[in-house]
């Protein structure tokens, strides 16, 4: 394949250049035209993978699958929003009757949302909770009976957030729909482990992503949006570092995966020894990086 290096995309930990066993196996990834699904999706092609780039975005994911082509690489673009159980549905039927089964299942498709939970309006509430978390149960709804009909294997990745692990103010919502993806995987690891399909969840910290720039934000945060922006980019990770964390968490059946796991797992130890100190570090942390 004549794929260019990606940048940031380095394989840690995956042992020379790149696993030999994505080779022909069919992945499935939303969210895939932009950030994290894109990244992912260049690289599970760049390993050999055959991509089905989904997004809410045509156009998106039409760009994405016409690179991975232009590299010699194997992709088909959808537009689908996950909120819609019918679109998931669709999608599920469309890449069977492409490929016959699926490998890899990235429920990756979010939004965000940041300010007090008072200015939150009810929309938002369902919006953040339709995509986040029935995203998710629409692919595993739709995917997961189709998987275990093909004779089983195969990996399901859904991607959480640091804000899974543990809280910040004024992320409310968006932290509650990202725990229950958590619990969620949890629970289909415990089931569908022993039927051969693994299950990670994926718990980014601060990662340089569109989602950022389109997110509803209120409060303090509305009047000093790009002071934010400058702060996500000065502190953030690229999404390359996360598609490399995804491929590690599959080669491993990793369940749980933070990344970058310096800056989110001292938090996550320190919630799972005593919630309200975790309470209390994510407020001085707010407080430093909370718009003044």
């Amino acid at each position: 394949m004549r794929f260019p290096a990606i940048p940031g995309a380095n394989l840690v930990g995956l042992g020379g250049p790149g696993p030999t066993e994505f080779n022909g196996k069919i992945a499935v990834i939303t969210g895939g035209g932009s950030g994290i699904g894109r990244s992912t999706a260049l690289l599970l092609a760049r390993l050999g993978a055959t991509v089905h780039v989904v997004d809410i975005a045509r156009a998106n994911a039409e760009a994405v699958a016409a690179e991975i082509v232009a590299a010699g690489g194997k992709a088909s673009a959808h537009r689908v929003d996950v909120g819609s159980a019918k679109g998931v549905e669709t999608l599920a039927e469309t890449v069977y009757e492409a490929d016959g089964r699926v490998d890899i299942l990235f429920n990756n498709a979010g939004v965000g949302l940041q300010g007090p939970v008072e200015l939150t309006t009810l929309d938002e509430w369902k919006k953040i909770i339709n995509v986040n978390l029935m995203g998710v149960v629409h692919g595993v709804h739709f995917f997961v009976p189709r998987m275990l009909a093909q004779g089983g294997g195969g990996h399901i990745v859904n991607t959480a957030s640091m804000l899974g692990l543990y809280v910040w103010p004024e992320f409310v919502p968006y932290a509650t729909s990202k725990h229950a993806v958590i619990g969620l995987s949890e629970g289909l690891a415990a089931e569908l482990g022993p039927k051969g399909i693994h299950v990670s969840a994926i718990c980014p910290g601060v990662v340089n992503t569109p989602i950022h720039e389109s997110s509803p934000i209120h409060g303090d945060f509305a009047d000093r949006r790009d002071e934010v922006a400058k702060w996500m980019n000065r502190v953030g990770i690229g999404p390359e570092s996360v598609a490399d964390a995804v491929v590690e968490a599959i080669i491993h059946r990793q369940l749980i995966r933070p990344v970058p796991r310096i800056q989110v797992q001292p938090a996550w130890a320190l919630r799972r020894i005593s919630p309200r100190a975790s309470g209390a570090v994510g407020r001085m942390v707010f407080g430093l990086v909370k718009p003044k």
